[in-house]
């Protein structure tokens, strides 16, 4: 089967969209399919062997130039490409961050939505003319309903392909935006549902969420669970020592919930007779959360528990799979719906059980893998209560780890993923 991906580059940060897409045409391609998985915006960056194509379309310069000036929405094809498009140059400004107001992502995401008939149609015809000239794809699969545009003249320029798209977690980004723009980009996703042939949830909560959400007919979704490479990783025992390691592993953001995790560890703090314990935290951090961090790692020293916390930064797939091995339980308690949860599915394949909050693809995940517990979300007291029960039992922890390994490699490997996303082609 020849299947065009397209992928959205998140510029020099990790992302969990992308690095799922990537694990998707990874394995497609080892299965024999030929792929070509096509990044948008900005390159990808996965902390696997990246098997996108090099050429990026709807370059972030160039879509951000168009939105401050027309003037860029007339520049020949030839000269973006030469100036704005190429891999060094998106690169590089990846490496700086760009202002943008909430009102500028608005307009932009409008813009986007409109396609063809909007200020960035030339964009939209750049990809049309490449793939004119492409041998025909049977299927063209889009990341998400944000790109919900390109299905009709991706369709029109490949003659006649099956236009997928994957529902992943679009819903925060859309209703962070102000208002008249949430509104506008969720009519204007909605106008264009029938150009779509299939939807792809990556999780049967997010199908459900979705379907209401964007009113997608429901049959028109199939449950495609996300999956993960386990090349390099293994479920090791954990070791017998003295201090339980406690861990986060997510982008460090109030969304995600790192703040719940620390209030909770000063309040575990606060008994006696338990025992030692540490914090470790890890994943990439955006510079308009540092100073979220500061607080909360000031926090942790007022409360005289500074020498048990560390935050790692952003790690390399080696030093991932080292941490997630090193620590005793993760726990990303989340203050947004989950609707994948790959930092949890990584966990268990490296042998470490997890506590979550009891709400997104959290709970079909632990019904499957049968890795971790449940709690009540934003609910510190509660959180520190499982954390408890967790630490204080060291045979409760092996029992939950080698569940969850053994099922995250039955339902949630690559190769699974890989083998739902051709069954919903099929």
């Amino acid at each position: 089967m020849r299947i065009l991906h397209v992928t959205a580059g998140a510029a020099g940060m990790y992302c969990g969209s992308c690095m799922r897409d990537n694990a998707m045409a990874a394995e497609l391609k080892r299965q024999g399919h030929d792929v070509m998985l096509m990044p948008v915006y900005t390159p990808t960056l996965t902390d696997e062997e990246n098997v996108s194509d090099g050429r990026v379309f709807f370059g972030g310069i160039s879509v951000y130039l168009q939105q401050k000036s027309s003037f860029f929405r007339y520049t020949p094809a030839f000269l973006d490409r030469l100036l704005f498009d190429n891999s060094w140059a998106l690169r590089k400004a990846s490496q700086s961050s760009i202002g943008v107001t909430p009102q500028f992502l608005g307009e932009m995401t409008v813009d986007m939505l409109q396609g063809e008939r909007g200020p960035i149609a030339k964009e939209f015809r750049k990809v049309a003319d490449w793939l004119s000239g492409e041998p025909k794809f049977d299927v063209i699969s889009l990341p998400f309903t944000l790109l919900i545009a390109m299905a009709e003249p991706l369709r029109r320029a490949s003659r006649g392909a099956m236009i997928v798209c994957t529902l992943q977690g679009e819903d925060l980004f859309l209703e962070g935006l102000p208002e008249p723009y949430k509104s506008e980009s969720k009519r204007l996703i909605q106008a264009a549902l029938p150009q779509v042939d299939r939807f792809l949830a990556v999780s049967g909560y997010y199908a459900a969420f979705m379907s209401e959400y964007l009113r997608i007919p429901r049959e028109k979704i199939r449950v495609v669970p996300i999956g993960i490479s386990l090349d390099g990783s293994e479920a090791v025992p954990k070791p017998a020592r003295d201090v339980v390691k406690i861990g986060f592993f997510a982008r460090i953001d109030p969304a995600k919930g790192f703040h719940h995790l620390c209030e909770a560890y000063r309040l575990l703090r606060k008994k006696t007779g338990l025992p030692a314990t540490r914090l470790e935290a890890a994943g990439y951090m955006l510079p308009e959360h540092r100073e979220y961090f500061e607080k909360e790692k000031a926090a942790m020293e007022a409360a005289g528990l500074g020498g048990e916390f560390a935050y790692h930064g952003a790690l390399s797939r080696e030093e991932k799979i080292k941490f997630l091995q090193d620590i005793d339980l993760l726990c990303v308690p989340t203050e947004y719906v989950e609707p994948k949860g790959l930092f949890v599915l990584e966990a268990l394949a490296n042998g470490t059980p997890v506590v979550l909050p009891a709400h997104g693809a959290f709970p079909e995940i632990l019904a499957r893998t049968g890795g971790g517990i449940l709690v009540e979300p934003k609910d510190s007291q509660a959180l520190a209560d499982s954390l408890e029960d967790m630490i204080c039992d060291a045979e409760r922890r092996a029992e939950l780890a080698a569940r969850g390994a053994a099922g995250v490699r039955e339902h949630y490997s690559s190769q699974a993923m890989a083998a739902a996303q051709l069954a919903a082609f099929a």
